[in-house]
């Protein structure tokens, strides 16, 4: 018994090690693997307070028939019409997204091959946590409320709270000359 209680206060006690840096030359570098990118975590709160511009559209932040939120829109085709997230608001807080670039080869039912270039990869964070996130989905004549023609088209609201899991990679493929 003596033994066993020996060898559990063994497993309890802390041990200290100690680490001491070395300067490596290059070819010791060059047989390290190690993972590339960026390791985000945070939290980003958007127009919490409404945003800083005043029009006919977006009126005063105060009045509540009127939008003041963030805006992004996204043409799909080139002299398209834009897809609008608008009047978006809340807080998204995040641990673990990752971004880094990954080269395309294969895969993608042979178009990877004949792609063979790098991509822009989002590691998708496991949870997501929504605070009063909310946002209309839109459809716009033109990005800006403030350009000449401007027509939008609300198509529906959307309202989030509480945590989303998300798995998986978002790939984003450049298109065009830099």
């Amino acid at each position: 018994m003596g033994i066993v209680v020996s060898a559990v206060l063994a497993w309890c006690v802390p041990v200290t090690a100690g680490a001491q840096l070395k300067k490596m030359n290059d070819a010791d570098m060059s047989k390290v693997a190690a993972q590339g990118g960026i390791y985000l975590s945070g939290d980003i709160t958007l127009n919490e307070n409404g945003g800083p511009l005043q029009n006919a559209y977006f009126g005063a932040c105060t009045d509540t028939t009127k939008h003041c939120g963030a805006r992004i829109a996204v043409q799909m085709k080139q002299n398209g019409g834009w897809l609008v997230l608008d009047d978006l608001r809340g807080k998204f807080s995040f641990q673990g997204l990752t971004i880094r670039t990954r080269k395309i080869t294969s895969g993608f039912g042979g178009d990877g091959a004949l792609f063979n270039r790098d991509v822009l990869e989002i590691g998708l964070p496991n949870v997501v946590q929504f605070d009063n996130v909310s946002m209309n989905i839109a459809a716009s004549s033109t990005s800006r409320p403030t350009d000449a023609g401007f027509q939008q088209t609300d198509l529906f609201s959307v309202q989030m709270q509480g945590k989303v899991t998300m798995q998986g990679n978002l790939l984003v493929f450049p298109d065009g000359n830099p």
